[in-house]
């Protein structure tokens, strides 16, 4: 009884507001997507697997600010940040700052599976992708013209413009697969004009991103700085574990929560019951569902 759920990132994005292209390359890339990770849970496979598949489909499509596609630094670069968990076990792999790996969630999994740590940042995690045998490419490969314009729009702003308003570009998947074990994986360009090599919540275990068999496999994307402070994803699972909370109940009250420190996203999750939720407080949230049972939910707007 499989259950694969995705995100695009949340956002002020509103019916006749969105760019009509925009909207139609992202509601495709959703679907891809979701065929990429639910092939995998139809044929067996762990939910580990699906939620890299998925995740690396995102990656590829430059509609998301992940991957190829991702937003810009003030300097005109791309960075990276990405993680994965394995609720079976509780193993964990993340990567911040990469800068010339093509698959940021591939070299977190490495992370998890090759190596004694779970969070590596900047040249030395992509000299330890490199070292794994992870393709590299240029960081000109992950620039597309729309990033480059809006990196240009924020900066006329001044100095000091802060992209928390436009868009969380942030995707990630969650699954549970047959077994009834439970996997997330958080994958993000993180913000426009970025400085200083902040690094978000995507790649912070407990935070962007938390798996564990014992409660649900959570994935987030919104105001990073918030999600970390409220060490969100962990704290939906502390809540089911320890307050009886549903996974619907976790995720609207732990937002309510980020929303009264000043934040605002959404938060996708499964449990190893084959429950699934979402919860966004922004207009809208690229999301996307699969099921067993052969349905499939792509969505955008928050009226959907």
């Amino acid at each position: 009884m499989w259950k694969l759920m995705i995100h695009g990132g949340a956002g002020s994005m509103r019916p006749g507001h969105l760019d009509a292209e925009q909207e139609r390359a992202a509601r495709a890339g959703l679907a891809d997507a979701l065929e990429a990770g639910a092939a995998i849970l139809a044929d067996g496979g762990s939910a580990v697997d699906a939620v890299e598949a998925a995740a690396r489909v995102l990656e590829e499509d430059p509609a998301f600010n992940a991957g190829r596609g991702s937003v810009l630094a003030a300097d005109g670069h791309v960075e990276c940040d990405a993680a994965i968990m394995d609720g079976n076990g509780r193993h964990a792999g993340a990567v911040a700052g990469l800068r010339s790996t093509r698959a940021p969630i591939s070299a977190a999994r490495k992370v998890m599976e090759d190596s004694p740590h779970v969070l590596i940042s900047k040249g030395g995690a992509d000299e330890f992708a490199r070292e794994a045998g992870l393709e590299q490419v240029a960081n000109s490969w992950f620039v597309t013209s729309e990033r480059r314009r809006q990196l240009d729009e924020l900066l006329a702003k001044g100095h000091d413009a802060f992209d928390a308003e436009i868009k969380y570009g942030t995707i990630g998947a969650v699954a549970v697969d047959a077994n009834g074990h439970v996997a997330a994986a958080t994958s993000t360009g993180g913000l426009t004009a970025k400085r200083w090599g902040r690094i978000g919540d995507s790649p912070l275990i407990g935070a962007g991103t938390y798996a564990d068999d014992r409660a649900a496999a959570v994935s987030a994307t919104g105001l990073g700085e918030i999600f970390i402070r409220t060490a969100a994803a962990h704290e939906i699972c502390a809540r089911m574990r320890f307050c009886g909370h549903d996974l619907q109940k976790a995720l609207d009250e732990v937002l309510e929560e980020i929303g009264d420190m000043g934040g605002t996203g959404g938060i996708i999750a499964v449990s190893p019951e084959g429950d699934a939720a979402w919860s966004f407080t922004t207009p809208g949230m690229y999301r996307g569902l699969a099921s067993h049972d052969g349905s499939r939910e792509v969505a955008v707007f928050g009226e959907e």
